[in-house]
């Protein structure tokens, strides 16, 4: 008739019914018939193909459908300690943070929504934090991060830290509070200190390098005592070797660096370890020095080595003198002896020659004649 309205509803829809603008009924799939006399329906045509309802009067649903709502939706009521998770067929679907409302239509989905309560710790179990990866949510809600291996993973809630985190991967709600994680690499750490203008005891100029090892040994210590500790390091480091080399002449630097690398460790160690990082080693790599120093230092070592050979031609000289004086007395007390030393110079005479005449004998050859002919 005239007076009545005929409205179908398809399954994938439901359509609210307000008379004079507040809600009277909702309508599942079907042809349905309703009076209005003077115009006072309105229809609100909804697609519940996403089962979240899409309307901004969830409130004023709640409250006018009263024992009724749960006939057609499920009520998500999150407290202000939990936060919701809304599984749709069995998988997750979303996240609803602490305090939050919110309808899904009943129909053509199973509509489950979980409450977990935000515990002092924040962190999302395993199987949870797979789920929310899967459906792009994780980084919405959550802080999460691995801690690899041989590295420490600290946890810090409002700035505050809570615990040291082993190796694994985490993820902690985000929501209410601000949560962090950092990762500490707890393996030896190579550090280079380059480039560095010293003056020594002396008054010489030099660029140092310098080569050390550190490990972080108290990852709380390390990140909670000072801003960056990376930077701490190289800095005493820094100190270390000025206040080293500033102690020695150059010739002592050049003369003994093991001497100046344990100087060096000694201070830098210390300091360090209030932070909670040790200094495992250090060594000093280069020892640069300017160019008149390495010429001034080229001549002194060309006039040291020149005294040297100096010396030694000397000694020499003076031990073949000693040999010829010891000899010539021998020769002096033994005619037998001056007769063998001719025969020896002769015999080499006699390698270099091609033919030899002798006249008079043997006691010619020594004291008279001797002729010589060479070849041609």
């Amino acid at each position: 008739m005239f007076w009545t309205k005929k409205v179908v509803v398809g399954d994938a829809e439901r359509v609210l019914v307000y008379r004079n603008r507040r809600i009277e009924r909702v309508l599942g799939p079907g042809v349905h018939r309703l009076r209005d006399l003077r115009d006072e329906l309105t229809l609100d045509h909804c697609n519940i193909g996403n089962s979240a309802y899409a309307g901004n009067d969830s409130e004023a649903l709640i409250a006018g459908l009263g024992e009724r709502l749960s006939e057609y939706f499920v009520l998500a009521d999150i407290g202000n300690d939990e936060v919701g998770l809304v599984l749709r067929n069995g998988r997750y679907a979303e996240v609803l943070a602490p305090g939050l409302r919110r309808l899904y239509w009943k129909g053509l989905a199973t509509i489950e929504v979980r409450t977990l309560r935000l515990g002092e710790g924040l962190e999302i179990e395993r199987e949870v934090a797979d789920g929310l990866r899967q459906i792009a949510q994780l980084d919405r809600v959550a802080a999460h991060g691995t801690v690899p291996t041989e590295s420490a993973g600290l946890l810090f809630v409002d700035g505050k830290f809570v615990r040291v985190l082993a190796p694994g991967a985490y993820a902690f709600w985000n929501l209410r509070k601000n949560v962090a994680v950092e990762t500490v690499e707890l393996r030896v750490q190579a550090m280079e200190v380059s480039g560095q203008e010293l003056l020594t005891r002396d008054k010489v100029t030099l660029r140092v390098n310098l080569a050390a090892s550190v490990r972080v040994a108290s990852p709380v210590a390390a990140r909670t005592k000072v801003a960056k500790y990376a930077e701490h390091v190289y800095r005493e480091l820094q100190y270390g070797l000025r206040k080293a080399v500033s102690s020695k002449t150059l010739d002592e630097l050049l003369g003994d660096k093991a001497s100046l690398d344990a100087d060096i460790l000694a201070s830098a160690r210390g300091a360090c370890a209030e932070i909670g990082v040790d200094v495992l080693g250090v060594g000093v790599k280069d020892v640069i020095l300017p160019g008149e120093m390495k010429e001034i230092l080229n001549a002194v070592v060309q006039a040291e080595k020149t005294a040297q050979a100096n010396t030694i031609r000397r000694r020499e000289e003076a031990n073949a003198t000693r040999s010829l004086l010891n000899t010539a007395k021998l020769i002096e007390d033994s005619p037998v002896l001056m007769r063998l030393k001719e025969l020896e110079a002769l015999e080499k005479i006699t390698e270099k020659i091609d033919k030899l005449t002798v006249f008079g004998g043997l006691e010619g050859v020594m004291k008279q004649l001797v002729s010589l002919k060479g070849h041609g």
